[in-house]
């Protein structure tokens, strides 16, 4: 795909702006050069998202678009990591290739369908740079290959969360392909499927529209961003209908220094029964969940397991007179509660010029808080606006727990 004068240029300007590079044109003729700065912006991109392909030379990469919905290389580690060893792995949505390339390391043989052939030529060629060559590429379309494809270890599936006309879908049945009326037919042919949908859905309401036995949920987010929603489903457990099994909700925060904040639940037979504090300005810890619980909704079973207790139905932050080191969000150590009172105020913030302010279940965004408390941006200060169980609006002062 690449001549020897577009490598050339490639390597010469792998710090470059590419915009710039854009506008000085080419010099050189035998240099593709909208080829190079794809290539340019492309590995660029990877430092951060991929940083082990970045760091090879002869890794290709693809336009954009699809440099952007590919997954990182943290969130293809952990689907790797679950998707566990096999014979056969057969991706039918692969894209980019960069949830093949990872899972395949597991697997005796792999076969990833992608239906653009720009896309199809430049994993082929990735997959030998990375010495993978139990990867097989299939261009074409993953229905029709699922058709006629031999007995999996196990499936996956990312279908396509835009429509024909550019714009983001998020509900099962508008992606493409449409999982729903596939998923007899994958049951059929694999002993697993790992299903990888939007983080905008509700994993209810997902559970609900497949309509099966689920095993597993998986809600991935990356440094306390929301990524991923995958759904395992075990064509064994599905087929028998006879027993529900325990559906298991994993909550991940994966983090940039490599620790994993890790949160299970059963979400079948644990309470949902929420538990306040009745004098919560007593309590000297104060904790903040990460964004994967904050998406699986789980307070209850959060109170539960770590005995603490909730501000507000609606605040989703927790008090504790003891500290948690393994809570798996942020923790606070709380100096001052004062009321929304001007002199109340003026005590509590006494000597603070500067904070970082969050807003949970409170009545006025972080913009105008900081303004009404004539507080600059940043510092060691943290304060958090929220509502208080039968104790109405309560900001709490605080230090981050190290």
């Amino acid at each position: 795909m690449l001549n020897e004068a577009t490598r050339d240029f490639i390597r010469q300007h792998l710090d470059a702006d590419v915009r710039r590079l854009a506008l000085q044109g080419g010099r050189d003729p035998e240099v593709d050069l909208p080829l190079a700065l794809e290539q340019i912006a492309g590995r660029q991109k990877a430092r951060s998202k991929i940083p082990s392909w970045a760091a090879i030379d002869g890794i290709l990469y693809p336009p954009h678009l699809s440099m952007e919905q590919c997954s990182s290389e943290q969130t293809a580690q952990y689907k790797a990591k679950i998707a566990g060893e096999g014979n056969l792995f057969v991706d039918l949505t692969a894209g980019f290739g960069v949830d093949t390339a990872f899972i395949a390391k597991g697997f005796s043989k792999a076969v990833c369908v992608e239906r653009q052939e720009r896309l199809c030529a430049i994993s082929s060629s990735n997959y030998k740079t990375l010495g993978l060559p139990q990867v097989h590429v299939i261009c074409g379309d993953g229905t029709e290959y699922l058709h006629q494809m031999d007995h999996a270890d196990l499936l996956f599936i990312d279908p396509a969360r835009r429509d024909e006309h550019g714009a983001r879908t998020f509900g099962i049945a508008d992606c493409t392909p449409n999982i729903l009326e596939m998923m007899d037919e994958m049951t059929e042919k694999a002993d697993r499927i790992i299903i990888k949908l939007s983080p905008m859905l509700d994993w209810r309401k997902a559970i609900e529209d497949i309509g099966c036995v689920v095993s597993s949920v998986h809600i991935v987010s990356v440094d306390n961003e929301c990524k991923e929603l995958l759904i395992e489903v075990k064509s064994e457990e599905r087929k028998a209908k006879t027993v529900a099994p325990s559906l298991r909700v994993i909550c991940v925060n994966l983090l940039s220094d490599g620790r994993e904040e890790r949160f299970e639940f059963d979400a079948i037979t644990v309470s949902s029964a929420n538990t306040f504090h009745s004098s919560p300005f007593t309590l000297h810890i104060l904790f903040s969940p990460n964004a994967s619980i904050m998406k699986a909704g789980c307070f209850a079973q959060l109170s539960e397991r770590f005995g603490i207790s909730q501000l507000d139905s609606n605040s989703h932050l927790f008090v504790s007179d003891k500290d948690i080191e393994d809570f798996p969000g942020r923790r606070f150590v709380i100096d001052k509660v004062t009321s929304m009172n001007k002199r109340d105020l003026k005590e509590a913030l006494t000597g603070i010029s500067r904070a970082n302010i969050a807003v949970r279940n409170f009545p006025m965004p972080v913009a105008e808080l900081r303004k009404r408390l004539k507080l600059q941006d940043g510092g060691d200060v943290y304060i958090f606006a929220t509502t208080v169980a039968n104790q109405g609006h309560r900001l709490f002062v605080c230090r981050k727990k190290s």
